[in-house]
């Protein structure tokens, strides 16, 4: 779990967001998930783009502490954005509207 003075959630505390979100047709549906993809696949590119300077010795010591704290927080944009993708994919529940 990534935690921080800065974080805009409590540590610790686990929260349920439930969206809802019209979507009007499976083109519709295809295009949010493709973004959403895109947007993982950006995050992704940000954290392994980090990994390979702070692994190569790039820059001082702060700026590696730099380098890793931002790579925390786009761990975590991609942690997010990896559950939406899963969500979307659920098969909608005819049980709960």
């Amino acid at each position: 779990m990534w935690c921080s003075t800065n974080a805009p959630i409590v540590c610790g505390m686990t929260d349920r967001l439930t969206l809802d979100i019209q979507v009007d047709s499976a083109e519709e549906r295809a295009a949010l998930e493709q973004a959403l993809l895109r947007a993982r696949a950006t995050e992704l590119a940000e954290i392994r783009r980090n990994q390979v300077r702070v692994s190569a010795g790039y820059g001082d010591a702060t700026t590696r502490d730099s380098m890793t704290g931002e790579a925390d927080r786009a761990q975590l944009r991609w942690m997010m954005l990896d559950r939406l993708v899963t969500a979307l994919r659920r098969p909608p529940d005819d049980e709960h509207p």
